[in-house]
């Protein structure tokens, strides 16, 4: 099969040869949406993480059957124009669970322990400068005895309950909002009005889309604190620098913003509390979830052509 793969550079540094040996491969190290046509006028299978792949693209492509996404979220792709076409859309799932769990609780540790600050002060010499072995300048939080309220009881965030409950903190799962509550579960304002922690773990849907605004915020206690490894636009971001400068929240952590990579005019790039911790969209981004991603992609195309789709997207 002709595979083209138009973002390359997103999966880091890590082997392609499950991909290789599938046929005619092509790589792209990054790809301009005015070159995508271009690029992929002989593909049957075009491999995207985050290049979007529209109707006219599609239109195009004549020889295109299968468009694989090297991720979960299939929002840079239309699917409604690919199922109108008869392309397959597949997207790969679960290969990044532990790395997302572990980032998590990296997030949260450094948070509630105020690590970046401890060791900004290292090397800005204030140690050196103790009157005692240690430093006790910021607050230090344990995990345990604490609520954390999950949002989005998916893999990610059953994994992350799992992780929790060895911390000794106690789980919550919040229900959609405006949905009835299922057993097992409390509303969704119940949980943020119990949460200690607030970890979001949910898809990017019209139903979630700023999810966290300015009366989600109100609910929470001024103690807690937010962790978001899902998705940016979850948060309505402005509010959520409101809540910070006003004490209306006591921390967040995050991994993704509504826009990425992130500009100089994002509220929360020019944010300058110590109460907030940003990563670059790194949190599924391990060695190991990596190569699962990309074995992943291969499992599919090779489903594909023997006529056994996997983790094909409606």
């Amino acid at each position: 099969m002709n595979i083209v793969l138009l973002d390359a550079k997103t999966l880091g540094d890590n082997s392609l040869a499950p991909l290789e040996q599938l046929g005619d491969f092509q790589t792209y190290e990054l790809t301009e949406p005015q070159s995508v046509v271009t690029r992929c006028q002989d593909a049957e299978v075009i491999v995207s993480n985050k290049v979007v792949i529209n109707a006219e693209h599609m239109q195009s492509l004549p020889k295109l059957k299968l468009i694989c996404v090297a991720a979960t979220g299939t929002n840079n792709i239309d699917l409604q124009a690919a199922a109108k076409q008869g392309i397959t859309v597949c997207n790969v799932a679960g290969y990044s669970t532990a790395s997302v769990v572990q980032h998590t609780f990296a997030l949260l540790n450094a948070l509630l322990g105020n690590i970046h600050r401890y060791i900004n002060d290292c090397h800005h010499g204030a140690w050196q400068q103790s009157d005692m072995f240690c430093r006790l300048d910021y607050a230090i939080e344990e995990l345990a005895d604490k609520t954390l309220a999950i949002i989005g009881y998916g893999e990610l965030g059953q994994a992350v309950a799992r992780v929790a409950e060895a911390f000794a903190m106690k789980v919550i799962v919040a229900e959609r909002k405006g949905q009835p509550v299922r057993e097992g579960r409390v509303s969704f304002e119940q949980a943020l009005q119990n949460a200690d922690v607030v970890s979001i773990h949910s898809p990017l849907t019209p139903q979630t889309q700023q999810l966290f605004n300015a009366d989600a915020f109100a609910l929470m206690k001024p103690s807690a604190v937010l962790i978001n490894t899902a998705r940016g636009p979850i948060i309505d971001e402005q509010a959520l620098v409101a809540a910070l400068e006003q004490g209306d929240i006591a921390g967040a952590a995050l991994d993704v913003l509504t826009r990425e990579p992130a500009t100089a005019d994002n509220p929360l790039i020019a944010y300058q509390g110590h109460n907030l911790l940003l990563t670059p969209h790194i949190a599924w981004a391990s060695r190991q979830a990596r190569d699962r991603l990309i074995e992943q992609l291969a499992k599919n195309i090779i489903g594909f052509a023997n006529g056994e789709i996997r983790n094909q997207v409606s």
